[in-house]
């Protein structure tokens, strides 16, 4: 099944954190905590790439991610993009998939490491609220609601109450992607899935 991901994310500053923390406890349960690194792809001419996808590494395998976004139904606030994810099991598998997307002429471009910490908000259990730290680029807080089509108004709806019960100076969204906002520091880690030789 494909998910609609309903999302919008806030910049923060670091003395904001402690604060912010304490109010979404008071609408949402703790869930987890951990860190996730991403390894993005993309076909690069010039400039920053109009389609990537992910791999995410995990105990059990890698996840490898597509967001398509679907910008007509974005608001000031908010962005919806549906999102495509299957998990490769064994390594031969991610090695088999890597050679295919090399020889289409896909490169690793970016990696994003992220620290987060997950809560699910109390009244609706599709809606995370994560509070997360993104090496090189700082504290952000996401709200996300998975939803499908027919729930995706509902959703914007949601993500804008939230934003309104946690106290957020809207002019502190920024839905700007994490991978824009690293290739405009220049910080493009990578991890060398690809022999670039």
């Amino acid at each position: 099944m494909v998910w609609l991901e309903v999302e919008t994310k806030v910049r923060l500053d670091d003395s904001q954190v402690a604060d912010l923390r304490g109010r979404i406890k008071k609408i949402a349960r703790f869930k987890k905590r951990g860190q996730k690194a991403d390894d993005y792809f993309a076909i690069q001419k010039r400039g920053y790439p109009k389609k990537a996808f992910r791999f995410r590494t995990m105990k059990n395998g890698v996840e490898v991610t597509f967001k398509r976004h679907l910008k007509k139904y974005w608001t000031k606030y908010v962005v919806v993009k549906k999102e495509f994810e299957f998990t490769l099991n064994k390594n031969e598998d991610r090695d088999s998939l890597m050679e295919l997307f090399e020889d289409f002429g896909f490169k690793e471009w970016v990696r994003k490491i992220k620290r987060n910490e997950t809560y699910t908000y109390n009244k609706n259990k599709n809606v995370s609220i994560e509070i997360n730290f993104v090496k090189h680029l700082g504290y952000f807080m996401e709200i996300e609601y998975l939803c499908q089509k027919e729930d995706m108004e509902k959703a914007i709806n949601t993500l804008m109450k939230i934003l309104k019960e946690l106290n957020i100076n809207l002019k502190q969204v920024d839905n700007v992607g994490y991978t824009k906002r690293l290739w405009e520091k220049h910080t493009l880690e990578k991890r060398a899935f690809i022999d670039q030789g």
